[in-house]
């Protein structure tokens, strides 16, 4: 007997993660690869790691940024929230 109900074919929605749930080290490893990987501009002079890092935990600090997990391609990223 099949179920009408296969969950296994259906597209999975990303989850949103709060930052306070991560342990310290995943979170700083979440930030760390989402600012190498972006490349994100932080305006004409350059700024150190830990500054871009200060700078994405004040957005998620103030809600301005949340981290989503892809559960298709189990991985995170940062996403501007609405």
């Amino acid at each position: 007997m099949h179920s009408s109900d296969d969950s296994s074919n259906a597209p999975h929605e990303p989850i949103i993660v709060p930052y306070e749930r991560l342990s310290e080290a995943a979170l700083h490893g979440v930030v760390e690869e989402y600012i190498t990987r972006e490349g994100t501009d932080y305006g004409h002079s350059e700024a150190t790691l830990e500054d871009k890092r200060q700078a994405v935990l004040r957005q998620l600090r103030a809600g301005l940024a949340h981290i989503e997990f892809d559960p298709e391609s189990e991985t995170c990223t940062l996403r501007r929230s609405r």
